[in-house]
Order: structure tokens, then C-alpha cells, then sequence
């Protein structure tokens, strides 16, 4: 039997957005494929920038659209940026969160406490919330200037949906970014650490990173020294990828996730 490219890899980390799903649809054939490499014994996480659900909702999401999956393969940049936190925090800080309250439960897990002021908050955690206004961002805007630390769930600056790209968490740090000259710290691709703590998870020695962004997915599979696939059923384009540096160009390019089961 010819090899095929999951026969290369013992794990899948798999975005999200624009990969398996765009808002409520699904990619055709996503979860046959994604089934297909589990029979074959590849551990699989989902691993999200999108910082807006809970780890149990995404899920359950996935469920719906016909993925066999559990929370337990979930990894969300929410996480990752609460973690962030605890890491660099002392217990019970308050932490100012602009976010849903999906995010709030991720701070509250970590031993500290959220807030929706800038009073007293040692930190700002942003995450994209569908009801973020101009209030909120004022005083995260108020907090940083005051010295608060600064955690971005992810820098996506769109949002891949059923009715296109829409702005996402990062088109609301740019405009805090503009707000305070300050810069955040990221959690989520294409920083590591969302990346290299579900590859612990599932003790990979060979993930593999699929992703439909460039500038997240596949540059954050760069900074962590793993390979990856670029989908072409999201965000970006084989065009992009091939006018890239080599050494951020993705190692495989796919029109989706068929190309598992064969060689790119």
C-alpha cells in the first residue's frame, strides 16, 4: 500500500475557522476525512483562535456538523490566554476581560477574578466578542495606559463565515493598539504556546498543523518548528503561499482536507 500523507505525522492539530467549518457550515467531507485519520490512530485536536466559545460549546458544535469529538480535543486560545496569566499573575488578580463570558469562566478557572473595569484590573485579556463596543475597549484603553499587562487571546484581524470574512479579534487590538501605543502579548497562532501545549497533550512527536491562514495557522506551525498544511477553503491562497519566504511557506499546500490520503 502506497504511503499517504498522515502516514507521515502521529497527530493533527486542526483549526477551526475556514478549515472544518465557516460559521455554521461545515467544509464538505472535513469530518470524513478527519475520521479517516483517526482509524489510522493519529491523536486529533481542534485547536482554535477563536476565543469567543467554551472548549464544551465548540464540541458540541462540531458534534452537530457530524464530528465524533469531545471536549478533551479541544484547545482554545481562551485557554491559552487565561494560562497566560495564572502564569505571570499572583492569585485572585483582577483581570479586566473584553470577551465573552466563555472567556470570563476560562480567567476564573485560573484563580483570578474578572472584571468588566479598569479599576483595579492588573490585566486586560481580549478575546473577540460579538457585543464589543466602544465602552469596553475605552477601558481596557484606560487599564493599559495605567500599566494593566496586556493578553491577546489572537491577532486574527478576520473571521471566516458563511457571509464571508468578518473582523475579528484582531481588528479590535489594532484599534487599542492605536488607542495606547502598547503591544500585547499573544497567545494564540502564530504564537507557540496554543500549539506546542496541545502537542504535549497528546505526547506527539509528529504533529502536523492544518490551518486556512497564513499569517496564523501556518506561520505559528513556523515559529514552532512543526510541519503544515495549507487548506484552501478559508482565508488564504496557494498564490500567497507560494509568494512567501521559503522559510515561512507551508509544507504542504491542499484544496482540503482530502489531501490527507494522498501524497500533496
Amino acid at each position: 500500500m502506497s504511503e499517504t500523507l498522515v502516514d507521515r505525522y502521529d497527530a493533527l492539530l486542526i483549526d477551526l475557522d475556514g478549515t472544518v467549518y465557516r460559521g455554521k457550515e461545515v467544509v464538505p467531507g472535513a469530518a470524513e476525512e478527519i475520521a479517516k485519520a483517526r482509524a489510522k490512530g493519529l491523536g486529533i485536536r481542534y485547536v482554535t483562535n477563536n476565543a469567543s466559545r467554551s472548549p464544551q460549546a465548540v464540541a458540541d458544535h462540531l458534534v452537530e456538523l457530524g464530528f465524533e469529538t469531545s471536549i478533551d480535543e479541544v484547545s482554545t486560545s481562551a485557554q491559552a490566554g487565561a494560562a497566560m496569566l495564572a502564569e505571570r499573575l499572583p492569585k485572585r488578580s483582577t483581570v479586566l476581560v473584553l470577551g465573552t463570558k466563555a472567556l470570563e469562566a476560562e480567567v476564573f478557572k485560573r484563580g483570578l477574578i474578572p472584571t468588566d473595569t479598569a479599576d483595579g484590573a492588573v490585566a486586560v485579556l481580549q478575546g473577540l466578542s460579538m457585543d464589543l463596543g466602544w465602552r469596553q475597549l475605552a477601558e481596557a484603553a484606560v487599564a493599559i495606559r495605567q500599566g494593566a499587562l496586556w493578553v491577546a487571546c489572537n491577532v486574527d484581524v478576520t473571521l471566516p463565515t458563511e457571509r464571508g470574512l468578518l473582523p475579528g479579534n484582531g481588528s479590535f487590538v489594532a484599534a487599542l493598539r492605536a488607542a495606547t501605543d502598547a503591544e500585547p502579548l499573544v497567545a494564540g497562532k502564530p504564537a507557540t504556546p496554543l500549539l506546542q501545549q496541545a502537542a504535549k497533550d497528546l505526547q506527539a512527536n509528529r504533529p502536523l498543523v492544518i490551518g486556512d491562514r497564513l499569517d496564523t495557522d501556518i506561520l505559528g506551525a513556523v515559529n514552532a518548528g512543526m510541519d503544515s498544511l495549507l487548506v484552501l477553503t478559508g482565508v488564504s491562497t496557494a498564490a500567497e503561499a507560494q509568494a512567501l519566504p521559503d522559510e515561512q511557506k507551508p509544507t504542504y499546500v491542499g484544496a482540503d482536507l482530502s489531501v490527507l490520503h494522498r501524497l500533496p
